[in-house]
């Protein structure tokens, strides 16, 4: 499981030019499913997003987790994560979970995080307009295989 991490000073999702979702200062969370992952992957990525600390303190340090600063996170369904441009101009997604199972896991990965942090989604599947107002920028990968 792959999460790309933004901090943000806002964030939001449109569908079809109407506002579905909106956060304030917190993380956008693009969220990419792979064939091989299980609600294992899911414990290990939202225990460090919980912990991650990337707000700076008043010394401008990143020092602050996201409960700290009161943030939010908005999560975005993000197969194409699974992308391998290695061989040709045409990615690869076939590292990608099939949607089925992977919506499964998105929407548990989506309320084992609600437990911790005020979260907030997209629609899995959906055509989707993602804005977001960087904060930094900061921004990090996270590979669940590699935590």
């Amino acid at each position: 499981m792959v999460a790309l991490i933004q901090r943000v000073k806002s964030s939001w999702i449109k569908i079809e030019n109407k506002e579905i979702s909106h956060i304030g200062i917190g993380y956008n969370i693009l969220l990419g499913v792979m064939k091989e992952d299980t609600e294992d992957d899911i414990q290990k990525l939202v225990k460090k997003i919980v912990k991650l600390r990337l707000f700076p303190n008043s010394e401008g340090k990143m020092d602050k987790n996201i409960l700290e600063v009161n943030g939010e996170v908005l999560v975005v369904s993000q197969f194409t994560l699974a992308g391998n441009a290695k061989k040709g101009n045409r990615p690869d997604f076939t590292a990608a979970m099939p949607p089925k199972e992977a919506k499964e896991l998105y929407e548990t990965f989506c309320k084992e995080l609600a437990k911790h942090i005020p979260t907030k989604t997209g629609i899995f599947g959906a055509m989707m307009e993602v804005g977001i107002i960087n904060d930094g920028p900061v921004t990090l990968i996270l590979d669940s295989k590699k935590l």
